[in-house]
């Protein structure tokens, strides 16, 4: 009877100790397809992210295969990961989801893949509390599309966050306003061992892992941490 309680206990850590390691398995697929996606619309030729708008973020948060589809209501649903600037560099990952509804009329489903930018502090601090609604909490605007940002309005200078999606190889800027921006806790313990809160997580309090390189290197390499500094105008 010993030996069959002990072989049951056995098989049951086995069991949970594989059903651990194939979600963080899926953690780190979506950390290298967050990578993926950013660097292949950063290298894009002259349909991308302008360089002064990705330089100048304060975080990054990247949807692969964001869900929308629905007929007249329309539904959104995503997992993603984000990160943000500290002093020693870009943050470990921080898992989230996205859910929101949106007004229009909407035939069938597709999914796309979502990008948002945090522009400047407050936006930061937004994202930070861990949950927080686009065009509520953070106001939010499409963002320009192009090598530079040329022409650029007033909204998108204005704006929290500048959000972009790629569909069946079309890249543009996009809005999702209403969508709701939250901590996905159970990603979170899957990838980390445990909960670990957003704050601490983007503020730089966690040690970037090695896992976290396929994303934190592309961010990297198109948004130098720290900002670069304006160089001096010559005097005449």
């Amino acid at each position: 009877m010993k030996k069959i309680l002990a072989f049951v206990i056995a098989l049951c850590l086995t069991t949970l100790a594989a059903a651990q390691d194939e979600d963080r398995t899926k953690q780190m697929d979506r950390v290298e397809s967050a990578g993926a996606i950013l660097n292949e619309i950063m290298n894009a030729p002259d349909s991308g992210i302008p360089e002064e708008i990705i330089g100048s973020a304060k975080c990054v948060a990247v949807v692969p295969s964001l869900l929308k589809g629905g007929f007249v209501f329309g539904a959104s649903y995503g997992k993603g990961v984000a990160s943000c600037r500290t002093e020693k560099g870009w943050s470990a990952p921080a898992f989230f989801r996205v859910t929101g509804g949106s007004f229009g009329l909407q035939i069938g489903g597709q999914a796309v893949d979502y990008i948002m930018l945090i522009m400047n502090e407050r936006g930061m601090r937004n994202l930070l509390s861990s949950k927080f609604k686009l065009g509520a909490d953070a106001s939010a605007a499409a963002g320009p599309v192009g090598r530079h940002a040329e022409g650029m309005t007033d909204i998108t200078l204005r704006a929290e966050v500048l959000t972009y999606s790629r569909a069946r190889g079309l890249f543009a800027g996009a809005t999702l306003n209403g969508a709701v921006i939250k901590q996905d806790r159970d990603d979170t313990r899957a990838f980390y061992g445990k909960v670990v809160p957003f704050r601490s997580v983007l503020t730089g309090e966690i040690p970037v892992p090695k896992d976290a390189a396929p994303f934190t290197s592309v961010l990297a390499k198109y948004a130098p941490v720290p900002l670069p500094q304006q160089k001096p105008a010559a005097a005449k």
